[in-house]
């Protein structure tokens, strides 16, 4: 799992230290890098200053200002971004949420756990199949046109 990152989209605080002891505790060697807003992610993953695709995106949906769906949308239109895999990591119930975050294209919808314990075993679970057992796609930044 080495020289791989995971972007986490989360403006909670406690839920962002949450998942930073989990990923400690589940001894899981990766850079994590953590935008708190909608927009912080955009830049994060959009900017011209980073040249290096995440393995994978955690994306909460419930942000101040852009909110997750509108990242989704955001980083589905971008060629740069287009088959980044993006996990939506919510604590929402509502029916609509999930349809509307598969039919945005997210490769996966996980509930957020409420106890530690489980928190633990999706982060296992996550980093085992995201860092691990996916082979990822080239992102447009990292494919080197044929001379």
């Amino acid at each position: 799992m080495n020289n791989l990152s995971i972007v986490l989209v989360e403006d909670n605080p406690d839920d962002v230290e949450l998942m930073m002891r989990a990923f400690r505790a589940e001894d899981i060697k990766c850079d994590i890098r953590v935008a708190n807003d909608g927009m912080a992610a955009l830049d994060l993953l959009l900017g011209p200053h980073d040249t290096t695709s995440p393995a994978v995106v955690l994306l909460d949906l419930k942000l101040p200002g852009l909110d997750g769906f509108h990242v989704l949308r955001r980083l589905r239109g971008d060629p740069r971004t287009w088959n980044l895999p993006i996990v939506i990591l919510t604590s929402s119930l509502e029916p609509g949420d999930l349809s509307k975050a598969y039919r945005l294209g997210a490769n996966s919808y996980v509930r957020k756990p409420t106890a530690f314990r489980e928190l633990l075993l999706a982060t296992q679970q996550i980093a085992a199949y995201w860092l691990v057992l996916n082979q990822r796609a080239p992102s447009m930044r990292e494919v080197k046109e044929p001379r």
